[in-house]
């Protein structure tokens, strides 16, 4: 079985990430393609896809989320994520036992004794008219029957129990506004998929292609990771026709499409500036090709990233206009240039054209001191 190393793990990665080349696609074409993009941050979600296309219109974004083409929903890994309105409605059923689950494991002690399907019917009937309700709104519309375990608790277990999108102006371009929430059915006009028969698993398989062609080659353990999903590899079974295996240095056994692309692992990689809590990270169980074990820990804690050779090789932060950014290691004079160019076209993205400031910390010691390019 083939062994792809570390590097041609990560220029693969890249490819299918839109990081390697930026791509000529539609914004809708692009949120598709990657599966969506990890959004708890609202903004956050522009900043990816300026790093990914070309000529990045952020207010085009805008209007497909206020056309609901594209909607802002719990999903992988009960985070909220943007995704296109046909996968949101086609996906949810395959994630409501992971999303259930996953409010439990933090709440079960306050949700002893309460019926969770009885939960789901009262809050449906408390959104049942259609106005927009934040999280604790709903809750507190469930408090007088299930007291003890408070409004946030109760707010948060319904949102998990029904497929919900969040409203416009959050998620914006440039706009601020609070969480509220709406059923999913409700603000597209259309029904959420109906579950799947027993014993078959069409949803997991085209969640397997899906991801395989936005992040692969990798492990289900990979998978597993990007999706919260646990009941997966059942569905990779079934389409083991279909599929391509590599292992990687670690031994670990990974699937693939056969016509994915695989650059060539000495294909240069181009320097490229991601927003939190991105995907091209978060969206893998082993980390190691594209972030030091080191430095795992940046992207679970928001941090923005900046890419050197492919690489987590700095973060980056933005205030008044300057793009500032501090390198994990010391950069060379060529590595720099590239960081500073890449810094100043975001920082007039970020500006509308006000800006192109930026600042580039170089490592000295243990320490950091920031220059001026």
């Amino acid at each position: 079985m083939t062994v792809l190393d570390t590097r041609a793990l990560n220029r693969a990665t890249l490819a299918r990430q839109l990081l390697l080349d930026r791509a000529d696609l539609p914004p809708l074409d692009a949120v598709a393609h990657l599966g969506g993009l990890q959004a708890q941050e609202p903004q956050e979600p522009f900043i990816g896809l300026w790093s990914r296309l070309h000529a990045f219109d952020p207010t085009v974004l805008s209007t497909l989320l206020t056309e609901r083409h594209v909607v802002r929903t719990h999903l992988m890994r009960r985070t909220v994520h943007l995704l296109v309105a046909d996968d949101a409605l086609a996906w949810r059923p395959r994630h409501d036992a992971m999303l259930r689950q996953r409010v439990l494991g933090v709440y079960r002690g306050e949700l002893d004794g309460v019926d969770l399907d009885e939960l789901a019917a009262a809050a449906r009937a408390v959104v049942a008219d259609g106005e927009p309700r934040s999280m604790p709104e709903i809750g507190r519309a469930l408090v007088e029957r299930w007291p003890s375990p408070g409004p946030r608790v109760l707010g948060e277990m319904a949102v998990a129990l029904l497929p919900m999108t969040q409203l416009p102006p959050r998620g914006v371009w440039r706009a601020k506004g609070g969480a509220r929430y709406v059923l999913l059915s409700a603000w597209l006009g259309r029904e959420i998929c109906p579950p799947t028969a027993p014993g078959t698993d069409p949803v997991g398989q085209l969640l397997v292609r899906r991801y395989l062609a936005a992040f692969g080659p990798a492990a289900t353990a990979d998978l597993r990771a990007w999706c919260g999903l646990a009941g997966l590899p059942a569905a990779v079974t079934a389409m083991r026709d279909e599929l391509v295996t590599f292992r990687d240095e670690r031994g670990r056994k990974l699937i693939d499409l056969p016509d994915a692309p695989r650059p060539d692992p000495a294909t240069p990689a181009p320097v490229r500036f991601l927003p939190a809590f991105d995907n091209a990270i978060l969206g893998y169980d082993d980390r190691s090709r594209i972030i030091d074990d080191a430095h795992r820990g940046l992207s679970v804690a928001g941090e923005r990233v900046v890419l050197v050779d492919g690489r987590v090789a700095a973060t980056w932060s933005v205030e008044s206009g300057t793009v500032t950014v501090d390198p994990l290691r010391t950069f060379s004079r060529a590595d720099q240039a590239a960081v500073t160019e890449q810094g100043q076209e975001l920082a007039s993205f970020l500006s509308d054209n006000e800006s192109d400031r930026v600042r580039v910390g170089r490592r000295v010691g243990q320490g950091l001191r920031a220059t001026a390019p």
